[in-house]
């Protein structure tokens, strides 16, 4: 088993710390590097951060749009894509990903309920799941609603893609130990 995670940002993060606690090697990946077409890099997952289409936290946005392809290819491939809410009142924060996903800007707590017995059930395992930050909802979407509040706000969306998955959460929180663990390994590295 191999755990390799890339965390696009344009700076470090804590975050990356929280994911090497969890026995995953974690890559810094800059939005020069991400938008590169000469750069490559293997992983199991790649995540985008809160906040990547507000300018006033990131410039990651425009390298992700250059990625698209790249991106789409690497979950197809087999790999494993988490990305977290825009941080901004934004319709085409996430007009990168291959599949249609709509993102409504509301920051605040909500009930958090999910669909069913999913694998994904312990993304946010230990939160009081009657009050997590989020930072928003997905009104509408091409994937599958695998959280949302009990008015039916999806708030986890999934898609899978080939040999590979997309989640798109509004939840504002690290996402578990347990969870970034399982979603950082996997059998094989998939080239980005």
């Amino acid at each position: 088993m191999t755990c390799r995670t890339g965390l696009l940002w344009d700076t470090p993060l804590m975050f990356s710390r929280l994911i090497e606690d969890c026995g995953a090697a974690c890559e810094s990946v800059n939005p020069n590097m991400l938008a590169s077409p000469f750069w490559r890099g293997k992983f199991v997952a790649l995540i985008v951060p809160t906040g990547f289409a507000n300018p006033d936290y990131s410039n990651l946005l425009p390298a992700l749009r250059a990625a698209e392809g790249r991106i789409q290819r690497f979950v197809e491939n087999g790999g494993r894509l988490l990305v977290f809410g825009a941080g901004c009142c934004r319709e085409d924060a996430y007009d990168w990903l291959p599949f249609p996903l709509t993102y409504s800007f509301a920051y605040g707590p909500r009930a958090v309920r999910f669909a069913g017995e999913s694998r994904y059930n312990s993304l946010f395992s230990g939160y009081d799941l009657d009050a997590v930050e989020c930072d928003g909802s997905f009104p509408s979407h091409g994937g599958e609603t695998l959280a949302a509040t009990p008015g039916g706000e999806p708030l986890l969306v999934g898609k899978s893609l080939g040999d590979g998955m997309i989640l798109a959460t509004s939840i504002h929180e690290y996402p578990s130990r347990v969870f970034l663990k399982e979603f950082s390994c996997g059998e094989r590295e998939t080239l980005f």
